[in-house]
């Protein structure tokens, strides 16, 4: 609205409630009847982002001067953005006659998509003009001479081209839906309240041990009575210090539990700075730090981008509120449980293995005489925490104190007494995107990395990249290579292997565009044989499509210190970078935490095979402290050079068992409460230099020595003076 009035060079103002709640109390001012200077006031009946419902006597008072939103002479319009507030509740048009109501048959029924309205007030209909005019709305018009009546009545003066008629003729069946559904609009308003108040009643109780809340709602009403609140909660979640947990890692948890929420400001910033209190300034440098609206970046400096938001409709059920508040006890006052999340179908929203146990404390169930929450709602002596201190696994101890292994080295294979230099212990590939790792003791390096890793991958139907977040089940396919019969050898459970030739044949590779992260890889479809294969296998149609040779993809990240400006590095299927490092010590230290918080009393909850596997790294190192990769700025492998590019930000593929597929959430959880809300675990590496005129090689046993980011510049040392440097 403030672009159109700007284009038409006409002053828009922006007004907030507390200025319209301001101007109810001092009433009417005065006005000059002579004044016709034609004004619109715009405001939504319901916010969609904290569910504050509006008055809508605002609607009749800003007509008739006895609220003014902004005190200037003349007469005062109203648009009333329904949209958000008719998808739960009935508006009666005849008391409130708002001149303009948008609003969106897709919040009412779920379907179709894109359909709305916008309802005008006949008495509107002299004050509108068009600077255009479209098919079907002319009465008459010539080609040759500016002329053009259009049609009398707004609808068709309005609607130019051809309307989208097999969607509007669904709404009659939704409305008839609907009513026998529910019983009609009024009784939706009820349900989806009590709802709302039911959940926030429960969420806003929820504390700590230390009394510390669990969650902090971003509200204008104490959800008192569905003429002030809507049934949107919107809220951030925090630690027991009180610190924000970002929205990202409580949406990617979330849907570990099968359920899904809104992230962000919902495209609605003004109540997101309103309520998290971000200034303008503040909005200009979340840009300038490279936050855009819809990415992940939740936090900045601590202070957080946005929120989540959770909303009721028509089909809500009480099971559906207590799933919700069930994920949030699990995850943020219960020790995890070591029981793997079953795989939910359709419609089991929040089965999770803590499903017995979190029955015990969840908010009683309601019944049509208490419609808010009996008072066993989960209180600081009811739950427990589940967030340990990180501790440090492997001590800097000096040498000659340092004499006997732990359990957990013993079982990772960590030589006697001596964690020894930094060295390759493993080496993986993974020839088709998402699916299991080829583990090898030595490999050639290509130029986008070890040679053939992520060079195919399995598309659906319609050409859409599977990951295992779609489809867990990639991980029980697995890849081999041979290169000296130059195939690669698929198999799977109850499956005959199937091969497929490492290079495309030229005269036979269908050529087709797919995407990877959002850039477009040329690629070639491998064949209709192992398409069928794949298909059987997983169950649904899919394919099995290879990088083509000739297509070079190039790397959004900058060119390393050992290349020059004009260098891009380039990249095969892979998110993000050539490479993947991580370090056993950081393994162990997590394998320890997930020990710890071992209800069961297993030994090895996880084993670190199972570990290693699960983060799908390249290069595997031994190293002597956790996370110590981190701070490195290069390593040299050989000859090899790399520089390492940053953090690994984790998803919930990691959740997922890489040998049975089934999802675990210890793994994920464990990370964010130890890394501080961060879920970062491994770095990714990219050469810095690579001369291919001979064949290079990674192997296992190899030295690695880095670099600190602070020595970075010291070039001239010694290749045993920079492992000082980092052992030191």
């Amino acid at each position: 609205m403030r672009t159109v009035a700007a284009a038409m060079n006409i002053p828009s103002v922006p007004v907030s409630p507390e200025d319209m709640w301001l101007a109810e109390k001092q009433g009417a001012a005065a006005r000059n009847p002579d004044c016709q200077l034609p004004h619109l006031f715009c405001y939504p009946a319901q916010s969609n982002f904290s569910g504050t419902r509006y008055p809508l006597s605002w609607v009749r008072g800003v007509q008739s001067g006895q609220t003014c939103p902004v005190s200037v002479p003349g007469q005062w319009f109203v648009l009333l953005d329904a949209a958000s507030y008719v998808s739960t509740s009935p508006l009666d048009l005849s008391a409130h006659q708002a001149d303009f109501i948008p609003l969106s048959f897709y919040k009412i029924f779920g379907f179709p998509t894109g359909l709305g309205a916008l309802l005008v007030h006949n008495r509107m209909s002299p004050l509108l003009r068009k600077t255009y005019f479209g098919g079907g709305t002319a009465a008459s018009y010539l080609a040759g001479e500016d002329f053009y009546i259009p049609r009398q009545s707004v609808a068709e003066r309005f609607e130019d081209g051809t309307i989208s008629f097999l969607d509007v003729i669904a709404l009659k069946h939704g409305f008839d839906a609907l009513e026998r559904l529910t019983g009609g609009m009024e009784n939706i308003k009820q349900h989806t309240f009590t709802l709302a108040q039911y959940t926030y009643t429960a969420l806003s109780s929820l504390q700590y041990p230390n009394g510390a809340p669990v969650v902090r709602i971003y509200r204008d009403s104490e959800f008192s009575s569905p003429e002030v609140q809507g049934p949107i909660i919107n809220f951030n979640v925090l630690d027991d210090k009180g610190n924000i947990i970002g929205y990202s890692q409580v949406e990617k948890m979330a849907s570990l539990y099968n359920i899904q929420v809104r992230t962000g400001c919902f495209c609605n910033t003004g109540a997101c700075q309103r309520h998290l209190g971000i200034s303008d300034e503040m909005v200009k440098k979340h840009l300038q730090a490279g936050h855009v609206c819809g990415d992940d970046v939740d936090l900045i400096d601590g202070q957080p981008t946005g929120s989540v938001r959770i909303s009721f409709g028509y089909m809500s059920t009480l099971e559906d509120a207590q799933a919700f508040l069930k994920f949030i006890i699990a995850t943020r006052l219960r020790p995890s449980s070591s029981q793997p999340v079953p795989q939910a179908t359709p419609g089991e929203v929040g089965a999770t293995p803590a499903e017995n146990e979190a029955q015990n404390t969840l908010p009683a169930t309601l019944d049509r005489q208490s419609p808010s929450p009996r008072e066993d709602t989960p209180t600081a002596s009811r739950v427990c925490n589940d967030l340990p201190t990180a501790m440090r696994l492997h001590p800097r101890l000096p040498e000659a104190t340092r004499t006997l292994q732990t359990p957990l080295e013993k079982a990772a294979g960590v030589p006697d007494g001596d964690l020894g230099p930094h060295v390759i212990t493993n080496i993986f590939l993974y020839p088709i995107k998402s699916c299991a790792a080829f583990e090898v003791s030595k490999w050639p390096v290509g130029s986008q990395g070890l040679l053939y890793d992520r060079s195919w991958m399995v598309v659906n139907h319609n050409g859409i990249c599977l990951s295992q977040k779609q489809e867990p089940r990639l991980c029980l396919i697995q890849p081999f290579i041979d290169l000296q019969q130059r195939i690669m050898v698929i198999k799977a459970k109850g499956m005959e292997p199937i091969e497929v030739p490492l290079e495309e044949n030229g005269e036979r590779a269908q050529i087709c565009q797919s995407k990877v992260c959002t850039d477009r890889v040329n690629t070639y479809d491998c064949g209709d044989k192992v398409s069928s294969w794949l298909s059987k296998c997983l169950g649904r149609p899919c394919h099995l499509i290879k990088q083509s040779s000739d297509f070079e993809r190039n790397a959004k990240r900058k060119h390393g210190k050992g290349q020059s400006a004009g260098t891009t590095a380039t990249l095969s299927l892979v998110n993000e970078a050539q490479y993947l490092l991580i370090n056993r010590s950081s393994i162990l230290e997590l394998q320890q935490q997930l020990a710890a918080s071992d209800e069961n009393g297993k030994e090895e909850l996880f084993p670190m095979k199972d570990l290693i596997l699960r983060f799908r790294a390249n290069i595997i190192t031994n190293g002597t402290s956790a996370f110590e990769e981190e701070k490195w700025d290069e390593i040299s492998i050989g000859s090899l050079h790399f520089q390492v590019l940053g953090p690994c930000h984790r998803c919930q593929m990691i959740c997922i068992d890489q040998q049975t597929g089934q999802r675990n959430q210890d793994v994920f959880q464990k990370l964010s409460e130890s890394r501080e809300r961060k879920v970062n675990f491994g770095v990714y590496l990219m050469h810095t230099s690579l001369d291919l005129s001979s064949p290079r090689f990674l192997s296992v046993g190899s030295q690695v020595l880095p670099v600190l980011k602070e020595n970075a510049e010291c070039h001239d040392l010694s290749a045993s003076e920079k492992q000082q440097n980092v052992i030191s």
